[in-house]
């Protein structure tokens, strides 16, 4: 706790000489934050050629933008290598999406960005472009870093109240964009945007630019996936009884649904909410469970894993980059799934949700129990063992 402590209040060149927690403070979900230098000396992680193979592969989110004769085009992957258009032709643009998904120098980026709750960090993105590419004028719904990877790219942004799109196009682009700041990103820039806060990107010759986005879930997503989870439970919280009605009279409109049948309903509904501790307990896993479910598009390799009550534990522990791992004061969530946990196995759950990794110190500590799921989960391919740093 207080080494997460240190590093949330130590500033880093990442934000611009800010700490974390005055990022959060003065920029985070207000106002943008421009950062030169932000990563000094960076290069691509993917050249042209292994970003083009990416996007080849139907497992990966892909989409082609491009510009010809005054008229935006939108197509969706996969793309074999001919269906790209020759890197020398203008104003073109490919968006890969959920590249740490694929490769662990992208994972390891992302995890740069941790200050911000994994509940609410998405993905990273590599856009490529060649000369004067770009998506247009446009806003998005949640939080973006901008990161320059390649090139040079002209940003335009400003604080737009006119958020009418221009109609019949394929993309959601302003009909009325009015930037209010002009700004050209080298080779590890940064541009933070907060969420509507219109931006046009417009590459300068080849470009890379990464950008690492953030979820906003709306109110009928977490409705859905609560609700969903109380009518798992509903039998048991509702109880059983059963609808009587020795008062029903013969009736003319065996159509019509009774009132009597109504009313039951209702109270059938309110006595499944009423229990306030199953009510928290559908919500907290709920939760939880829909936050770390993984992408559609993720599968993960099984590995013949540990076997045994208490059986021995690798040196050291390292979740799989596309795992998600999150916990609340109750549960320890994984990939999904959900499980109480307690006391020193809470602790050592709560550590590999953070640090994605345990070493063998920390896994010395934990109980039969926690060796038992940590196992299931290099089985599953959740995790892998690997060599341990922690030499004390």
């Amino acid at each position: 706790m207080n080494a997460t402590s240190d590093f949330v209040s130590l500033p880093i060149p990442l934000l611009g000489g800010l700490s974390p927690a005055k990022f959060m403070r003065r920029h985070w979900q207000k106002k943008p934050l421009l950062v030169r230098g932000a990563v000094p000396g960076i290069a691509p992680l993917l050249t042209r050629a292994q970003l083009f193979d990416l996007a080849s592969s139907g497992d990966v989110e892909s989409r082609i933008v491009s510009q010809l004769r005054g008229k935006w085009g939108l197509k969706r992957g996969p793309f074999s290598r001919r269906a790209l258009p020759p890197a020398s032709q203008s104003k073109w643009t490919l968006l890969v999406q959920g590249v740490d998904l694929h490769d662990d120098r992208a994972h390891a980026l992302l995890q740069k960005f941790a200050f911000v709750p994994q509940a609410r960090l998405d993905d990273l993105m590599i856009s490529w472009a060649s000369d004067g590419g770009g998506v247009g004028p446009h806003f998005d719904s949640y939080d973006v870093f901008l990161l320059q990877v390649q090139g040079t790219r002209r940003w335009r942004i400003g604080r737009q109240k006119d958020l009418a799109l221009q109609p019949g196009m394929p993309l959601k682009i302003l009909a009325h964009f009015e930037p209010e700041e002009e700004h050209e990103l080298e080779p590890g820039d940064m541009l933070y945007l907060p969420p509507r806060w219109a931006h046009d990107g417009i590459a300068i010759g080849e470009c890379q630019t990464y950008s690492i986005g953030f979820r906003s879930p709306s109110r009928g997503e977490i409705a859905n996936a609560i609700l969903e989870r109380m009518a798992e439970d509903a039998q048991d919280i509702a109880g059983a009884a059963l609808y009587r009605d020795p008062t029903q009279s013969a009736t003319r409109s065996p159509g019509e649904v009774p009132r009597e049948l109504h009313r039951f309903a209702r109270e059938s509904l309110k006595s499944a909410l009423k229990d306030k501790d199953a009510f928290d307990r559908a919500v907290s896993c709920a939760l939880g469970e829909w936050l770390t479910e993984p992408k559609p598009q993720v599968w993960f390799d099984g590995t013949e894993g540990i076997q045994g009550e208490g059986g021995s534990m690798p040196s050291a522990v390292v979740l799989d980059r596309r795992t998600r791992m999150m916990y609340d004061a109750g549960h320890v969530f994984i990939n999904g799934e959900s499980l109480r946990a307690g006391g020193r196995d809470a602790k050592l759950m709560y550590a590999l949700a953070d640090a994605r990794t345990l070493t063998a110190r920390q896994l010395r500590h934990a109980s039969n129990a926690a060796r038992e799921a940590i196992a299931s989960w290099i089985e599953a391919g959740w995790a892998h063992a690997c060599k341990d740093d922690d030499h004390g």
